[in-house]
């Protein structure tokens, strides 16, 4: 893993970054380490505010899935707060990222921050796949339908991967569609950013 605070160095670019993005506490460490079947790659926490840097993790040598810090963690002071905004906006509009995975919970409406970071992507044209996490919290003959029913809150086509880090959930799913993401970055090869 290469960490990168503001204005720190990222690492070289690949031809394919994914990143994950979402409110704190929503899941992204844990995601990450479910879908890399290591439950210590990526420190989890269950308070809010853990992610503090941005989190290249190297995988299968090929591609950075990259654990971006979560927003609208009301207890974080307003310098702290602005200064993650600074950290996530230097970093998606650097060109590196190919694809986001933007997490949101499966069990609420999206929250204002997460509207806010949807219109974000869509400005800087970043492509994207919708993950509802928690989905082991709610009924397995609801999932599917309420993770819909959030991307569509969001403003997005009414689909998104319910998934779960307890149970695995929506884990093989996921892996195919970063399977299929990376294929196309790897026939697309676009110029890779300048550092």
């Amino acid at each position: 893993m290469t960490s990168a605070g503001i204005g720190g160095e990222y690492p070289s670019a690949l031809p394919c970054e994914i990143a994950i993005v979402g409110k704190s506490n929503v899941g992204k460490s844990s995601l990450i380490n479910r879908l890399a079947n290591n439950q210590k790659l990526a420190k989890t926490s269950a308070s809010p505010g853990k992610t503090r840097l941005v989190n290249f993790f190297l995988l299968n040598k090929a591609f950075y899935l990259v654990d971006l810090p979560g927003y609208g963690f009301a207890k974080a002071s307003k310098a702290e707060q602005k200064s993650w905004g600074e950290l996530l906006e230097r970093y998606l509009s650097s060109g590196r990222v190919k694809h986001l995975l933007m997490l949101i919970d499966i069990r609420h409406t999206p929250t204002q921050d997460d509207l806010q970071m949807f219109r974000y992507l869509i400005y800087y044209g970043i492509p994207y796949t919708l993950i509802a996490t928690k989905s082991d919290k709610i009924a397995k003959s609801k999932r599917r339908q309420e993770a819909n029913k959030r991307a569509k809150e969001l403003g997005a086509p009414p689909f998104a991967i319910p998934f779960s880090s307890e149970t695995g959930e929506g884990r093989a799913e996921l892996l195919d569609r970063i399977g299929q993401i990376y294929l196309d970055c790897m026939n697309t090869k676009k110029d890779l950013p300048e550092e």
